[in-house]
C-alpha cells in the first residue's frame, strides 16, 4: 500500500515535549505579531510570513493535529522550497506516517554525520525563532540605548545577537514603537568585533550609510544590502579594524542561513530584507547592534538622558557666550576629529565663535544614543542652527564619561 494513503500517526510525547519546550503561546498571537499593525509602516505582503507560517505548523503539532499540521507544512514547503528548515519540519511530519518520530530533524545517524552539522544549525535555527515569541518585549518598553530620537528620524533598528533577532521600531510622535521582527544571523565566531577577518560581527550604535542595488551585487547578497558605518569613531579609538559590515539577504538557494553563519555581516530572508530596504532612511535610521538588548520603559528615557542633556546645554550656554576656555573645558585631552588634537579643534572653535557675531544658537532635532559597555558613551546628533536662519549645520559628537563629567572626544559635520 503506497505510504501516503496510511493514516497519520500521533507524533511521539518526545518531540512533543521538544516543542513544548520552545513552544510560543498561539500560532495565532505569533502571526498577528510578526506582521505590523494597522497604523504600522505597511509591510509586504511576504514580511515575515514564512516564519508564521512555520511557527502555526508547529502549534499544530503541539495540539496533536498533525494531519493540518502537515497540509500547512506541505503549501509552506511549496511556496518556499529554498526555506530549509521548513523542509526539515515537513519531513518529519511525512516520516511520523510510518514510524515515530522523537526529535526535530530526526534521520538517521549515518545522514546527520555526513550533513557535516547542518541538521544540528537547523535545530539552533528552530530554537531562536520559536524563543523570539517566548520573549518578546514587554509593551511600551525601548532597547536602554534608544534615550533620545529626533522626530524628523522615521526609523530605528536595534539587534539581540543572543536572541538572532531585528527589531525595527517606527518613531511615531508618540515615540518609538515596535512594527516589527526579524530572524537574522550573525558573524561565524559570534560578536564583538575586534580585527579585520575574525568572523565577527561588531557591536555598538551605528547608522546606514548606502542602499546598494542588487543588481550591482553578486547572487550571494539576495535582495540587496545596506552597509553600516563601521568602524565607527568609538571603534576607530579602540583601534578596531575591518570594513564592509552589511545587512543584507541570502542566494536564491537559502530562505535564511544559521544564527552564527557570516563573516561578519547581518544576513535576513530576503522577503525580510525587501521590507527593511523600503522602510528605512540612509543617514538617519540608527543601528543598535548588542550582544543582549535590555529593554527598558519608553517614559524613563527622559529623565535617563536629563543630566547629560542638563550637560549639552551648558556646552551650547557656553558657546552663546563666546567663552573659549569654558567651551574648551567640554572637550576631553584625547579628542581627536580628523586627525586635529584638542589644541588644534581649539582654532576650529575660535573661528566659529568669531563668525556668531554676537548671535545665539539653538540646538533642534536632537538624538541620544547611549552604549555601556567598558566605558559609557553618548553618540549625539543635532542640527546647529544660528538666531536668524532658518537651517543649519547638522552635528555629531561623540561623549564619554571621564571622572564623573561627560567629555566631547570627537565632533564633526554630517
Amino acid at each position: 500500500m503506497p505510504v501516503i494513503k496510511r493514516p497519520l500517526r500521533a507524533v511521539p510525547w518526545v518531540f512533543l515535549s521538544l516543542l513544548l519546550a520552545l513552544h510560543l503561546p498561539g500560532a495565532a498571537k505569533m502571526q498577528h505579531n510578526a506582521k505590523p499593525t494597522p497604523q504600522a509602516v505597511p509591510a509586504a505582503p511576504e514580511d515575515g510570513l514564512a516564519e508564521a507560517r512555520l511557527i502555526e505548523v508547529y502549534d499544530l503539532m503541539v495540539k496533536g493535529r498533525t494531519r493540518d499540521a502537515l497540509g500547512k507544512a506541505d503549501r509552506l514547503v511549496q511556496e518556499y522550497p529554498n526555506f530549509q528548515l521548513a523542509q526539515l519540519v515537513y519531513g518529519d511530519l511525512l516520516a511520523a506516517r510510518i514510524r515515530p518520530v522523537n526529535t526535530l530533524g530526526d534521520i538517521p545517524a549515518a545522514l546527520a554525520q555526513a550533513g557535516g552539522g547542518a541538521l544540528g544549525e537547523l535545530r539552533e535555527e528552530s530554537r531562536k525563532r520559536v524563543n523570539a515569541g517566548k520573549e518578546r518585549p514587554r509593551a511600551g518598553t525601548v532597547p536602554s540605548q534608544f534615550l533620545e530620537i529626533s522626530q524628523k528620524t522615521k526609523y530605528a533598528i536595534a539587534v539581540d545577537a543572543s536572541r538572532s533577532r531585528l527589531y525595527l521600531f517606527e518613531n511615531r510622535p508618540t515615540g518609538l514603537t515596535l512594527v516589527a521582527d526579524y530572524y537574522t544571523s550573525v558573524g561565524k565566531a559570534g560578536v564583538s568585533k575586534n580585527i579585520e577577518g575574525d568572523q565577527r560581527t561588531p557591536v555598538g550604535v551605528y547608522y546606514i550609510t548606502s542602499n546598494l542595488d542588487p543588481k550591482t551585487l553578486t547572487d550571494f547578497y539576495g535582495s540587496g544590502a545596506l552597509p553600516i558605518n563601521y568602524p565607527n569613531i568609538l571603534d576607530a579609538k579602540r583601534g578596531k579594524t575591518g570594513r564592509g559590515i552589511w545587512l543584507h539577504g541570502t542566494p536564491p538557494n537559502q530562505f535564511s542561513r544559521p544564527p552564527l553563519a557570516s563573516d561578519g555581516c547581518l544576513v535576513m530572508a530576503n522577503p525580510d530584507l525587501r521590507h527593511l530596504i523600503k522602510t528605512v532612511e540612509v543617514g538617519t535610521t540608527p543601528v543598535v547592534i548588542a550582544p543582549q538588548l535590555q529593554w527598558v520603559d519608553a517614559h524613563s528615557t527622559k529623565r535617563e538622558s536629563q543630566p547629560f542633556e542638563d550637560t549639552l546645554r551648558a556646552w551650547t550656554n557656553a558657546k552663546i557666550d563666546g567663552n573659549l576656555d569654558r567651551l574648551l573645558s567640554f572637550y576631553a585631552q584625547d579628542f581627536n576629529a580628523y586627525g586635529k588634537t584638542r589644541d588644534q579643534w581649539a582654532d576650529n572653535l575660535k573661528t566659529e565663535l568669531s563668525k556668531m557675531q554676537g548671535h545665539t544658537i539653538e540646538l533642534k532635532d536632537k538624538s541620544f544614543l547611549r552604549w555601556i559597555d567598558s566605558a559609557d558613551t553618548m553618540v549625539v546628533t543635532f542640527g546647529e542652527v544660528v538666531t536668524g536662519k532658518r537651517t543649519g549645520l547638522t552635528k555629531r559628537q561623540y561623549w564619554n564619561r571621564q571622572g564623573g563629567q561627560w567629555k566631547i572626544f570627537f565632533e564633526g559635520t554630517i
